[in-house]
């Protein structure tokens, strides 16, 4: 949901940026839990931005084209993510990329930015057995 912004005085008719209220996004089920997804449809931008939550544990899944980069903004202490055959201990503040083919899965709950690079497209995760 694009929020409305205030019109300075003077400014010029045409609008050159986007801004997004993601609090107005109604969440979407995802392998990890929920998702809130923005700016897949802007053409300035070349993927797409989500603020996902993780509560327990995500279903482990990879993407065929899609490289993933999550930013944890707040997550339990024990929370662990599944990188292939590695697990890794999150905390807040940590930046993770996700090339294409990694299977990926959190462990714990969470809430990160998911930087999506091209734009999400749902046929392009394939989930895994665990």
């Amino acid at each position: 949901m694009a929020a409305e912004p205030q019109k300075a005085e003077g400014s010029a008719e045409r609008r050159t940026y986007r801004v997004v209220d993601f609090s107005g996004i109604v969440p979407v089920p995802c392998p990890c839990g929920t998702a809130r997804r923005a700016l897949g449809d802007e053409p300035a931008f070349p993927g797409s931005l989500h603020v996902t939550r993780v509560e327990g544990r995500a279903r482990p899944h990879f993407h065929r084209h899609l490289t993933e980069t999550y930013y944890i903004l707040a997550c339990d202490p024990d929370a662990t993510i599944r990188l292939d055959d590695d697990r890794v201990a999150l905390r807040p503040g940590m930046a993770i990329v996700i090339p294409p083919g990694t299977v990926h899965a959190i462990d714990g709950g969470c809430e990160l930015l998911n930087i999506v690079v091209p734009a999400f497209d749902p046929s392009d995760e394939q989930l895994v057995d665990d």
